[in-house]
């Protein structure tokens, strides 16, 4: 029990408070439990697999061949028993104040950074003891053979969630601060946590939804997606805004920005002062976005290839009726990047100039080596996952949301638990994570065919594998400038895999390494003075990312100049400036529009 005797005077909570505060909750829960139930008799029974990413399956098969071999299990087990025995015999000694080395440590370990875990005895050998367990049933997998790799990848990352989720900072009893908190609140801290608990359960229509901001503190349009322009075409999929110009002058060439479709295009626009559209305007590019539709049951059978086609080419036609120029510059990103380089493949076979210099973001064409995600790519899985798209018209986003976040779980679920619902806290307000938060849809049919045809089957690198309006693409054939930049934190698309597309088109290609990851690799104004980025000026991209590094040079700071340096020569002269309003184009709204406010949850 942690010392609280320097700290505020323990009280009792007031029991007019308390019986107010269960009687809210009793309600809520009441309406809870009413809602699911009428839910479930409207909707009958469902087909969808219980177990959607196999996971029974998989640890059944993992425990028999593990029990195979039952000379490996006593070992293991051994070597576990005499670590809790070194364990032990440490804490015995620091109990009668004889020094003490400890047997593990995770001092970078932020769910452990509170003193209470270090400089208490008990809490030490709770945080020591699963910091050994853990490690433990992390080399499980290793001890047991017969296993293929994508077996053994598989279980080493859902090992890993429960090893997460099993942490002595996630329980009341367990963790020093929350019984701090306990005896300070007089146990208000869980009372609110409990409130929190229903509100997520009510914001996610019985689903819990963790807050990881203050949704009330951001409105798109208000306080983030603020930069000025106007919807000036959109047609089912999406509405392409044009942004108003802040220089006099203009490159004569628009830039066409292609964002993922998984999360929506304001991640490029959350600040003014780390607005990426905001100041690549400034630079005197006219910039354009797509802004794709959160897409519902009537789009359930929209494909890849309508997402090229009502996307970025019908961008292109509508830019050229707009500013009158038929050339572009484009960036996709993420997704995004994976249809820009499909796309360009298919503009190529066509003979199709329109898009003269393309820039990716986090982009993966090859997908040898996905990362993680890959996990969630087998047969099983894959048919589960398309059972229950189909069964709605779309894979729901608050899913892809949550498969994301189970990358990073300690920071992205588990500490917003600790703070939300055992501290009784309220998220921080946080622009980044009300983004994160803003989940889209996707088409079932458009989500099966990227899961099979790209992380399943890496069609889209084979020359021919992939046909698109009845053309088979070849990447090979693509030759206009590149820009290629990769995160060199980024879970999402691990830095190797996108290294891989310097080394597929045919053009000269420029690839940069930036610092952090997914998000904040790419969003990182010059004036925020943050991270830094590698570059090699070498003539020709080597075959392998090691050698790339090996000859690169690291700058500080953000990229976005050396980007700009890169493109500005390729983007034509200067021309008068173009007012979004007084195109070729009628205004239809003002930027944002009102596909990108279309939210899941609220």
């Amino acid at each position: 029990m942690p010392d609280t005797t320097s700290g505020p005077t323990p009280r009792l909570p007031d029991p007019t408070a308390l019986q107010e505060a269960w009687k809210d909750i009793a309600e809520r829960s009441q309406r809870l439990l009413q809602d699911f139930a009428e839910k479930q008799a409207k909707e009958g029974p469902t087909s969808a697999p219980a177990d959607v990413l196999n996971l029974t399956g998989t640890f059944l098969d993992f425990t028999a061949k593990l029990m195979a071999d039952p000379q490996k299990v006593v070992a293991a087990q051994m070597e576990l028993m005499q670590q809790y025995m070194r364990l032990w015999q440490a804490t015995a000694d620091r109990m009668m104040g004889k020094p003490s080395e400890p047997v593990i440590d995770s001092p970078r370990d932020k769910r452990f950074a509170d003193p209470a875990w270090r400089d208490e005895a008990i809490f030490d050998y709770v945080k020591q003891s699963y910091l050994l367990t853990s490690r433990w049933l992390m080399g499980l997998s290793k001890e047991v053979d017969g296993l293929g790799e994508h077996e053994r990848k598989k279980i080493d990352f859902h090992m890993r969630q429960f090893v997460d989720a099993m942490a002595p900072t996630n329980f009341v009893a367990t963790n020093p601060q929350v019984l701090r908190a306990t005896v300070e609140s007089g146990g208000e801290n869980l009372v609110k946590g409990l409130r929190n608990v229903l509100e997520d359960l009510e914001r996610g229509k019985g689903r819990l939804a963790i807050r990881q901001t203050d949704m009330k503190a951001f409105e798109v349009g208000r306080n983030v997606a603020t930069a000025p322009g106007k919807v000036v075409f959109q047609n089912a999929m999406m509405q392409l805004l044009q942004f108003s110009p802040t220089t006099d002058e203009v490159y004569e060439r628009p830039l066409l920005i292609v964002p993922p479709w998984i999360n929506k295009f304001y991640i490029l626009d959350l600040k003014p002062e780390n607005s990426f559209i905001r100041w690549a305007t400034a630079q005197g590019y006219t910039v354009f976005v797509i802004s794709w539709v959160n897409p519902d049951e009537k789009l359930a059978e929209k494909t890849f290839e309508d997402y090229m086609i009502e996307g970025p080419l019908a961008a292109l036609d509508a830019i050229e009726k707009t500013t009158g120029v038929r050339k572009v510059s484009a960036i996709g990103y993420c997704i995004g990047g994976t249809l820009m380089a499909a796309t360009l493949a298919w503009m190529a076979a066509r003979n199709d100039d329109r898009i003269a210099a393309c820039t990716f973001f986090t982009a993966q064409v090859d997908f040898t080596e996905a990362g993680e995600l890959t996990v969630f790519i087998d047969e099983e899985q894959i048919s589960n996952i398309e059972a229950m798209a189909k069964q709605r018209g779309y894979m729901d986003g608050t899913e892809m949301a949550t498969t994301f976040n189970l990358l990073r779980a300690n920071d992205l679920i588990w500490s917003f638990v600790v703070n939300n619902y055992l501290m009784g806290k309220d998220p921080f307000p946080f622009d980044l994570l009300y983004w994160n938060s803003d989940a889209t849809r996707l088409p079932a049919a458009m989500h099966s065919y990227y899961l099979r045809n790209m992380y399943q089957k890496n069609l889209l690198v084979q020359p021919g594998g992939i046909t698109l309006c009845n053309v088979p693409i070849d990447l090979r054939k693509v030759a206009v400038p590149c820009y290629i930049q990769a995160g060199k934190e980024d879970h999402i698309a691990p830095l190797r895999s996108v290294y891989k597309l310097t080394q597929v088109f045919s053009g000269p290609v420029r690839f940069m390494l930036a610092g952090s990851g997914h998000i904040a690799g790419v969003v990182n104004p010059p004036a925020a003075k943050k991270y830094q980025h590698w570059l090699n000026d070498t003539p020709r991209n080597p075959p392998t990312f090691e050698a790339w590094m090996a000859g690169a040079t690291e700058h500080k700071g953000s990229w976005w100049n050396d980007w700009d340096k890169w493109l500005a020569p390729l983007s034509g002269p200067k021309v008068p400036a173009r007012d979004p309003a007084k195109g070729g184009l009628p205004a239809l709204e003002d930027a944002p529009g009102s596909y990108v406010k279309v939210r899941i949850v609220d």
